[in-house]
């Protein structure tokens, strides 16, 4: 019964981190709900082998992202094309309507990244340091740093090109 209690808290506290993942990852309120059920159930197979050997966030977006990116690859999906849910932009807790566009605009940007990088965008705009990102994704932290430059540099060319098509 504490197992089960623990668990609970542990999703109520992170229920964000899955919400947001499942909202980059999925193209529909019920591809989320299933894909945010999916995740639920994963963590729960896999709460009981839990070391605590990493913070609860990471073993969390490890298994998260690994579930989601799986879900995507079992479905065929085409996550390039995946039109950006306002919801997620609820999370920014942002009131100023200029800082909500250029939010906007970026998570548009974002949305046509490939599975990983957006997973390490995820994990970058949350605040996590490279070690833990390597952590979640399966890289090293060297590889991290370069992937998060390349994705940097691929965000602002998609950026400049779409201001110079809008001008």
């Amino acid at each position: 019964m504490d197992d089960k209690n623990a668990f609970i808290d542990i999703i109520k506290g992170n229920e964000g981190l899955i919400f947001k993942i499942t909202t980059l990852y999925t193209n529909t309120a019920d591809d989320r709900d299933d894909l945010y059920q999916e995740i639920v159930y994963q963590l729960w197979k896999s709460f009981s082998s839990f070391k605590e050997a990493s913070k609860i966030s990471t073993w969390m977006y490890r298994v998260a992202l690994n579930t989601a990116i799986f879900h995507l690859k079992k479905s065929k999906r085409n996550v390039a094309t995946i039109p950006m849910d306002l919801e997620i932009l609820k999370l920014a807790e942002v009131r100023d309507s200029v800082e909500e566009e250029k939010i906007q605009k970026l998570y548009a940007h974002i949305q046509q990244l490939n599975l990983l990088e957006k997973g390490i965008v995820l994990l970058y705009l949350e605040g996590k340091n490279h070690e833990e990102i390597a952590s979640v994704v399966g890289l090293s932290t060297s590889n991290v740093g370069t992937k998060l430059s390349r994705i940097r540099e691929k965000l602002k060319t998609q950026i400049i090109k779409t201001k110079h098509t809008w001008n």
